[in-house]
């Protein structure tokens, strides 16, 4: 049985990632039995009426026009950040000077030394029972959880080979319209820090193992678009006009690096918003010396698996992970009925509220997250200096494992 004490939510944010959130906090109490029950307290935005519509609609009880009067209410316990980057460090770091829990989206912010003061302060607020956690939704996919169990069990033995890919097409056409996440300044990068940045959390959190090294290949295939005013979201806004007036882009389009793990594998990386008939393939592939992993999120509820110990005749067999034994799935539908895009953000609400209420540490942490942000600067700092190779410094004190803490996987 659920208790009844509330865990009450600030949010800031109310677009693309701030609808995803929503959903979350809705949802999870309603199909798992958390220890504490999310109350959607106040919803935080610039435009007063966009956010009283979005409010009005995802189910938030009050709204604020500045994100700080949500911070200085007594009545909200965690701060949801799911605004543009170049607001996360601001935000997160006065929220949990001031006792907030704080859950971020990705990447936790558009430098290093952002994301090093971010980790300094979380350090600090979890000394006083405070914690924080960024939202790297895509460690609670089914499929991509249980190739995490299984490479923790042994299954693939050594890990030798990584291959991971996150393909989008949404920027294919060249009039379709800015946004901020073209706009260095506000997103901080583009293909890279948008999705790169999952491929690069899913396969340390899955190996075990910390990129030490890259050598990468950027490039930005249209440097200008059509300006449409401050436009939030995935592009699908509809093109403009050719002759609009256009805007310059000063991030990536695409970001290509090859990798060394610390402790043996080498991997490719690959993230594009140009991959045409790519909607959201996110792709990651894990070789060992006793069998190999391989996941496509357009296929989400399917993991693919080779096991070498069932010799010459082995192949890749299909799990499709929607058993009630599979990370998640027991809490949902009978099985064969699969799980989509949202129940991502669902479970990571189940795994931080469960995590807060224990008194531990939700994964992953900001210092997780600060050593994603030091391979992202690392792929530019290589990209922009003809491919060298960019050894990549780990943050001290070191960040946490990167052992799931999911509640069921």
């Amino acid at each position: 049985m659920a208790h009844s004490t509330p865990l009450r939510i600030g949010m800031a944010g109310y677009a693309f990632m701030g609808a995803a959130h929503s959903h979350a906090w809705r949802t999870a109490p309603r199909f798992f039995d958390l220890p504490l029950i999310p109350e959607l307290t106040a919803l935080a935005g610039r435009n007063a009426d966009a956010t009283a519509a979005a409010a009005a609609k995802l189910g938030w009880s009050s709204t604020e026009s500045d994100w700080r009067r949500l911070i200085e209410q007594d009545d909200i316990d965690l701060i949801d950040i799911c605004t543009p980057g170049d607001t996360h460090a601001e935000i997160a770091i006065a929220a949990l000077e001031a006792g907030k829990h704080v859950l971020c989206e990705k990447p936790l912010a558009n430098t290093v030394e952002e994301a090093e003061r971010m980790a300094a302060a979380a350090r600090t607020a979890a000394t006083r029972g405070v914690y924080a956690m960024c939202g790297y939704s895509y460690r609670r996919t089914p499929a991509l959880a249980l190739a995490k169990r299984m490479v923790d069990g042994g299954r693939l033995g050594t890990i030798r080979h990584v291959r991971a890919q996150y393909l989008q097409d949404w920027l294919s056409d060249e009039n379709a319209p800015m946004t901020w996440r073209l706009d260095k300044s506000r997103s901080g990068s583009g293909a890279l820090g948008d999705i790169g940045a999952h491929i690069i959390d899913a396969a340390q959190w899955i190996t075990g193992s910390k990129i030490s090294g890259v050598s990468a290949l950027m490039e930005t295939f249209v440097r200008e678009r059509p300006l449409a005013g401050d436009l939030v979201g995935l592009g699908g806004h509809g093109n403009l006009d050719a002759g609009s007036p256009r805007g310059a882009v000063t991030v990536d389009d695409a970001a290509i690096f090859t990798a060394r793990f610390d402790d043996g594998p080498v991997g490719v990386f690959e993230a594009t918003r140009y991959a045409l008939g790519r909607r959201n393939a996110m792709r990651l592939e894990i070789n060992g010396s006793e069998g190999s992993l391989a996941f496509d999120f357009e296929d989400n509820n399917v993991l693919s698996f080779y096991d070498a110990a069932e010799g010459p005749d082995a192949g890749f067999r299909r799990i499709i992970v929607t058993e009630p034994e599979h990370p998640y799935a027991g809490n949902w539908w009978p099985t064969g009925h699969g799980l989509g895009y949202e129940h991502g953000f669902t479970h990571q609400v189940v795994d931080l509220v469960t995590a807060l209420a224990a008194g531990r540490q939700p994964e992953p942490s900001f210092g997780d997250a600060l050593q994603v942000q030091h391979v992202l600067a690392a792929v530019e700092a290589s990209g922009g200096n003809a491919s060298r190779w960019q050894e990549i410094r780990q943050p001290e004190p070191a960040s946490s494992s990167y052992a799931h803490e999911g509640i069921s996987l």
